[in-house]
């Protein structure tokens, strides 16, 4: 794997720390909105069938939330973020990791995520160039960060980022952006879905339990369309080995939440990030390695 670093990689590190600054949005506000949706569809529906327009009445009052809207603010003091208080990772250094306002402490991971993004974004073009193919790995591996972080704060897994992923990853396959045959592409996608859709209602014939979520299903047909079919054996294993690895500790220190599970989307997202870096056989056997298996 050659990687070639000039001006057109820092040029795009430059844009994956503004993309990421706009990620930590859709991070935050994207499953509230879905919450928000949520709630405004059981009003409506409420309304209708009792005939009662008090529930819907309050949500219609309620300011609708988006990416845009309102203004970024201090959720602690509410006070507005000035332009120069959200330049990435570098206003947080000035503000040394507080509120300019309130002085409450910002969470790390703003500036994390900007970096993730920008790091992401020189690696994949300094691997493919400034070019569709770069730039369609570059919104992969973007829409895997934020499908990851969002899944491990929620437990899910957003349709408005796993069904455009799919749809892109095939598109990118026609277009010959991704090195992955256009037959493959589309069959990783089927079998990716039907794949886990079988292991969810094995599990659930079994034992009773739901052993994951339907996001979960289209998140490893996008990857399956973006990587290929080959690759969805040693994507499974690489996520299930990792998560495996992760959830051990937890569970030695009481970490892990209430029913004593952790989301798998993160290790699917997470084992397709290294797959596009590495190779998935590559990870693969490094994770045996670390097993001692």
């Amino acid at each position: 794997m050659e990687l070639v670093w000039g001006l057109e990689a820092c040029g795009a590190a430059l844009l994956g720390l503004l993309v990421g600054s706009f990620l930590t949005t859709v991070i935050h506000r994207l499953p509230r909105m879905m919450d928000q949706d949520f709630a405004a569809e059981c009003a409506a529906h409420h309304q209708t069938h009792c005939h009662c327009g008090a529930m819907g009445a309050d949500a219609a009052a309620t300011a609708p939330l988006t990416l845009t809207r309102p203004r970024s603010h201090c959720p602690h003091c509410s006070q507005s973020i000035a332009w120069h208080d959200r330049i990435p990772v570098l206003s947080y250094l000035v503000l040394r990791g507080r509120c300019r306002s309130c002085h409450t402490r910002i969470s790390l991971r703003y500036p994390l995520v900007e970096l993730a993004t920008a790091a992401g974004f020189a690696f994949c073009t300094a691997r493919w160039g400034f070019s569709p193919t770069g730039l369609a790995w570059c919104g992969f591996s973007a829409a895997l960060l934020t499908l990851a972080l969002i899944d491990w704060d929620t437990e899910l897994l957003p349709d408005s980022i796993t069904l455009p992923l799919v749809w892109a990853g095939v598109l990118a396959s026609a277009l010959a952006w991704t090195g992955v045959a256009l037959p493959d592409a589309v069959f990783g996608a089927a079998a990716g879905y039907l794949s886990l859709w079988l292991v969810y209602w094995g599990c659930k014939l079994l034992t009773g339990k739901e052993g994951m979520g339907y996001g979960d299903f289209k998140l490893f047909a996008a990857l399956g369309a973006w990587l290929g079919w080959q690759a969805l054996v040693p994507l499974l294993l690489i996520a299930s080995l990792s998560s495996v690895l992760v959830a051990l500790p937890m569970l030695l220190f009481q970490r892990l939440r209430e029913g004593g599970y952790i989301p798998f989307g993160p290790f699917l997202a997470g084992a397709g990030f290294a797959a596009m870096v590495f190779g998935s056989d590559t990870v693969l056997r490094s994770l045996f390695a670390l097993a001692g298996m």
